[in-house]
């Protein structure tokens, strides 16, 4: 089968084989056949050895499809089933299970760097892949834990389910489970990607008055004028705007970007009181500083957002049911198109901030 693999940490460029096998299925595990992967800038941090990830690894872990078989042991999802990959799975035993916290159980990473993967053009000297994060979406078929999966209705075209994998989930889940922003609320999102974009229709969902969206790129931030922003700004301006407001700053502000400076703006820009949730994945040793005064004298709160900041499959069935009722755009957020043996111009389209969400399809 075609996969897309990166052979080194901090190589830009994937290599695209003909001669890749899933590997590793046996009891407890699901072999999928992919329909959809969606880039995430995550992807981009992972090669780029910001996130950590062992190489060789395929990459993507935003992806959907339809089972084809199923392991010994796995009675609750049957072939033929549409699902979606989850990047985190959760093990239902270890306390943050049983707290109902399942989003923040890593037993998964015990996986890390596991073998998913097996390429070469003949039996000597065949190569060894794991995937992103148990996942490696940047395949036609994956064979994951069935922990790593989870059933989606039929009627959830591939494409759309791809997108809430990750970005979708993790902003609007941030926006509604985490910082539950209240109706009227003034709301800045800093960085207009996916994840940004998803959170601004989650802040609009819940009702906030003022929506401002914050980012580089001319193209980008006005873009997210179609997902609810109010308006669009530009980094140099957020501080002023900021300023202007009651009490001298948002209600709430979300960091989508994942660095310590951006996050250190959306600290300014939040009013005494208000909040700034952090939904962007940034590197371990990018360190945010803050002054115990101004900690204690603002009471601002800092809110890390994981993956929705609740079990994942409550905010999946929150945002399919969210995009049933015509309250989301997931199709407007897949502006670019490519096959999997063109990803690399996937890359190119994501890195140069032109592409919101690119879906990769296996043809």
């Amino acid at each position: 089968m075609r996969a897309a693999i990166l052979h080194e940490t901090g190589q830009e460029t994937l290599d695209v084989r003909d001669d890749v096998e899933a590997v590793g299925f046996g009891p407890g595990k699901v072999r999928v056949r992919l329909r959809a992967a969606s880039l995430c800038h995550s992807d981009l941090s992972a090669m780029s050895g910001v996130l950590p990830q062992p190489a060789p690894f395929v990459p993507g872990h935003e992806g959907a499809g339809d089972v084809v078989e199923v392991g010994e042991g796995v009675t609750d999802i049957a072939v033929g089933d549409r699902v979606v990959l989850c990047w985190m799975a959760p093990c239902g035993r270890c306390a943050h299970c049983e707290r109902g916290r399942s989003h923040l159980c890593v037993a998964s990473l015990r996986r890390l760097g596991a073998p998913g993967f097996r390429y070469g053009a003949d039996g000597g000297g065949r190569g060894e892949a794991s995937g992103f994060y148990g996942t490696g979406t940047f395949a036609e078929e994956v064979v994951v834990e069935r922990d790593a999966v989870l059933p989606v209705p039929a009627d959830l075209p591939y494409d759309l389910a791809a997108l809430i994998g990750c970005g979708v989930t993790t902003g609007i889940g941030a926006a509604v489970h985490t910082a539950r922003v209240e109706p009227g609320a003034s709301v800045a999102v800093i960085g207009a990607g996916g994840v940004g974009v998803a959170a601004v229709q989650g802040a609009r969902v819940c009702g906030a008055g003022r929506i401002a969206v914050v980012d580089p790129v001319v193209s980008r931030r006005e873009r997210a004028l179609a997902f609810g922003a109010t308006e669009a700004l530009a980094p140099e301006e957020l501080k002023a705007v900021a300023k202007g407001l009651p009490g001298g700053g948002f209600d709430y502000v979300f960091e989508a970007v994942g660095r310590s400076a951006t996050v250190r703006a959306g600290y300014g820009a939040a009013r005494r009181g208000g909040a700034v949730v952090v939904i962007g994945a940034g590197a371990q040793d990018d360190l945010a500083s803050f002054s115990m005064g101004e900690l204690f004298f603002n009471e601002k709160r800092l809110l890390p957002s994981l993956y929705g900041g609740a079990p994942l499959t409550s905010t999946v069935a929150l945002v399919v049911d969210l995009w049933r009722a015509g309250r989301i755009d997931l199709a407007g957020m897949i502006t670019h198109r490519v096959a999997l043996a063109d990803v690399n111009d996937a890359l190119a389209q994501m890195r140069g901030g032109e592409a919101l969400r690119t879906v990769v399809t296996p043809g």
